[in-house]
């Protein structure tokens, strides 16, 4: 397998765990949340602002905003002119193009179908699920309380859509942003998987012949 595939994905739609379970299959590096660890590492800012970084995007206004702002509310962060944010940001994109170069892998998140959208060997997925099926797996598996559970969800998602909106040029869950759109409640996690290889398979097969 050749291709690198990037996974953006509704909160609890699965979409890390088929992320983690597709490198498992095809023997290939996983990034999520380590690839914060080493964006931290090598830009040198602190780990947790990285992690706070999506978090942030509540609105798409506040967002747009916030942006500009660096963590003591100045607008220039000593020699630069960019906000700590989109400084975090440019460091994440780094690491995602050099482990791109790597060879083959998963990233899962970080706008990380928007960083490598001129590279020829990448396909694109977007997981998500129905709202009860969402609701019921965060409860189970992220002991989210079950009066609460639909209202973080849909705002944990609108954070990833305001994330990705301010930093790309397109729209967080457009179809025309992804190769392949898989609903996880409909085929379930591991069918999921198989059915992205299948997608791997035909598109390697196609380019060649």
């Amino acid at each position: 397998m050749r291709s690198i595939i990037t996974i953006s994905r509704q909160y609890g739609s699965g979409g890390r765990e088929i992320g983690a379970k597709l490198a498992e299959k095809l023997g290939i590096p996983f990034y999520d949340n380590n690839l914060i660890s080493l964006a931290a590492k090598e830009s040198g800012f602190a780990e947790a602002a990285f992690a706070n970084a999506e978090n942030k995007a509540t609105s798409s206004l506040l967002y747009s905003i916030a942006m500009g702002m660096n963590a003591y509310g100045n607008h220039d962060i000593g020699f630069t002119h960019l906000s700590l944010d989109d400084q975090i940001y440019l460091a994440q994109s780094e690491v995602i193009r050099n482990v791109a170069k790597e060879g083959p892998c998963v990233i899962v998140g970080r706008c990380a179908d928007y960083v490598l959208k001129d590279m020829d060997n990448v396909v694109h997925v977007f997981i998500w699920a129905d709202i009860k099926y969402r609701k019921n797996r965060a409860i189970q598996m992220y002991h989210l309380p079950a009066n609460k559970a639909e209202e973080e969800i849909l705002k944990a998602d609108k954070r990833r859509a305001n994330y990705y909106n301010y930093h790309a040029s397109g729209k967080w869950g457009k179809a025309e942003n992804y190769h392949l759109s898989i609903r996880s409640d409909y085929v379930g996690l591991n069918n999921a998987v198989d059915c992205i290889i299948q997608y791997l398979e035909y598109g390697e097969r196609r380019i060649s012949t």
